[in-house]
């Protein structure tokens, strides 16, 4: 078989696998979001917990940090 071939089957095996995929981000409004879960994992007393509150503290100063980046850029 050729490598053009191989490519085509390729594409057409990862096309049919990407159009068959379920859509499991829908999420109903009983669920907590992912933010939700990871600051009751962050309370608790479990192993790692404590790196789980120390990322989204982190995650939070940065994503505050960019914040004032775009607003300083605004109003120079």
């Amino acid at each position: 078989m050729s490598k053009r071939g191989i490519v085509l089957g390729g594409t057409l095996l990862s096309l049919a696998l990407v159009a068959s995929d379920k859509d499991d981000t829908v999420q109903s409004s009983s669920t907590r979001t992912e933010r939700e879960k990871d600051s009751i994992l962050a309370g608790s007393q479990i192993p790692g917990a404590k790196a789980v509150k120390k990322t989204m503290t982190v995650a939070d100063s940065a994503a505050a940090r960019q914040a004032r980046i775009d607003t300083s850029q605004q109003n120079p």
